[in-house]
């Protein structure tokens, strides 16, 4: 039984061997050479352009390591002084964000791969979404397609390079921890000690300026897309509803469909989900808009009912089991503070928006701008859909933008997808994410990372006629490493502080 085990383990062994996988606890990895001639012809096309290409690559480089530096220390700062205030603003929460790091020599993936669950980039744009923290499961495509392909161009960018300096290349992989994907190119390494520093430092920049260039092609994707699909689809129409989420208080008889296009945000014209977005931004943070309603009309409408406050000193005037009617405030000439219950639609329904009663003189008719009474950050919102009747949305903005889905983009023809754009609109952005993040963080001076090959590089390139002893230009350079690879320590545990605190 026992032979027959180790035989069966070692055929195991030698199938693993000849497929090039690699099988161990909570790690999976692939080295083949299937690519090599691929490689090897991409390496070799135009010399002259490539040797430009990765030059401009290695400034770009050297330039992004200096400015990584700059960057976590000034992220480092803000960060302690938000753990300082009382109160950080919401909207200006700033999120884990995770990348993958594989420099070109990959011997230890997976200790340099536990390094990468570490490492991140605190990002200035808001509603950056981390897995296992906030990331929605119908985002998980996008996020790990957007770093297996960011990783994957990050190595292409350091095998074609190393090609075109002469060093072999021995062989393409990916790989997965746990179930993060990852990319790794196998170099030999003789050859690389032996090229120049500044032969070493453009294939060292290579990955870090292909995702430079990844990020920037997808900005320029994402920002001429109207001009894309301009074919098939159109712009400038409003906000085209993509989906309602079930429990989204817009979803009902009288609510917001899928295909429906919203016009209007109370008085905010809407032409785009930018625009969506910021006339939400705005009805949040100002006060509640009043309706302009006719003395005659407001009688008419208006029945007795009883007044009382609630918790937050706001008024209710309304029947706690009415569907339809609203609690109602308006000043008369003598400035008294009256409240009616009045319907919702009837009152809201052709009026006119305003803020004071001297928005609504017109005509000689005696008007009163009456506004909902409402809890605090409640706000009574009148949705245009046309031709559909207007939806009515009691509650708070936040919740209506994050239950309702949609895109810029109309389609023209029915048969074409409403959800194409927002594919490639959501994967576009993601892309920029993570591939400038792998670009930042693998730029930083730290232990394990592209910016450890690059600084002792740089080193060599720059101090051999400075510091003529090689092991003091390697003292320096260690000190440097030892001194990046604690901030970017240093902003991870706040990082995760911060997040875990929250």
């Amino acid at each position: 039984v026992l032979q027959s085990s180790n035989s069966l383990k070692a055929s195991y062994e030698d199938w693993l061997l000849t497929y090039g996988l690699s099988v161990s606890p909570f790690h999976l990895r692939w080295q083949t050479a299937l690519f090599n001639r691929q490689f090897y012809s991409w390496g070799r096309w135009k010399p002259r352009f490539l040797y430009l290409w990765f030059s401009v690559g290695m400034v770009f480089g050297i330039v992004a390591m200096f400015g990584s530096v700059i960057l976590l220390g000034k992220t480092l700062l803000q960060t302690l002084t938000q753990m300082l205030t009382e109160a950080p603003k919401a909207q200006n929460d700033r999120m884990l964000q995770v990348v993958v790091s594989v420099p070109p020599q990959l011997f230890n993936d997976l200790v340099l791969y536990l390094v990468f669950l570490l490492c991140f980039v605190l990002l200035s744009c808001p509603h950056q979404q981390v897995p296992g923290v906030n990331l929605p499961v119908s985002q998980l495509t996008y996020f790990f397609s957007a770093i297996l392909i960011s990783g994957v161009i990050h190595e292409v960018g350091h095998g074609v390079a190393a090609i075109r300096e002469q060093v072999r290349f021995n062989g393409f992989g990916i790989f997965i921890f746990i179930v993060y994907p990852g990319a790794f190119v196998d170099l030999f390494t003789t050859h690389l000690q032996l090229i120049s520093p500044v032969q070493q430092l453009r294939i060292f920049c290579a990955g870090v300026w292909h995702n430079f260039v990844l990020g920037v092609a997808s900005f320029m994707v994402l920002f001429l897309l109207p001009a894309i699909l301009f074919p098939f689809y159109y712009t400038g129409v409003g906000a085209l509803v993509t989906e309602v989420a079930e429990d989204s208080p817009a979803n009902g008889p009288r609510g917001l469909f899928v295909g429906d296009i919203v016009t209007n945000l109370q008085d905010c014209p809407v032409y785009n989900v930018e625009d969506w977005n910021s006339c939400l931004g705005d009805i949040s943070e100002k006060s509640q808009v009043g309706y302009c309603v006719s003395a005659a009309t407001l009688q008419q409408l208006s029945f007795p009912a009883r007044v009382y406050r609630r918790l937050d000193g706001t008024v209710e005037c309304c029947s706690n089991n009415s569907l339809t009617d609203i609690c109602f405030s308006y000043s008369n000439k003598l400035d008294n503070h009256l409240y009616a219950c009045l319907p919702a639609r009837k009152v809201i329904e052709a009026s006119k928006v305003c803020r004071t009663n001297m928005d609504c003189h017109k005509d000689f008719v005696p008007s009163f701008c009456v506004t909902p009474s409402l809890e605090n950050q409640t706000r009574l919102i009148r949705v245009k859909h046309p031709p559909h009747i207007d939806m009515l949305y009691v509650g708070h903005p936040m919740h209506l933008q994050y239950t309702v889905s949609l895109s810029s983009f109309v389609p023209r023809q029915n048969f074409l997808s409403i959800d194409l754009p927002v594919v490639i609109e959501t994967f576009c952005k993601y892309l920029i994410s993570l591939s400038g993040a792998l670009a930042v963080i693998n730029a930083v001076p730290c232990f394990a990372l592209d910016g450890q090959w690059i600084l002792n590089s740089f080193l060599e390139a720059t101090l051999s006629s400075l510091i003529r002893e090689k092991q003091n230009r390697e003292l320096v350079g260690f000190l440097i490493l030892l001194a990046g690879s604690a901030l970017l320590a240093a902003n991870v545990a706040l990082g995760l502080w911060m997040v875990t605190a929250r």
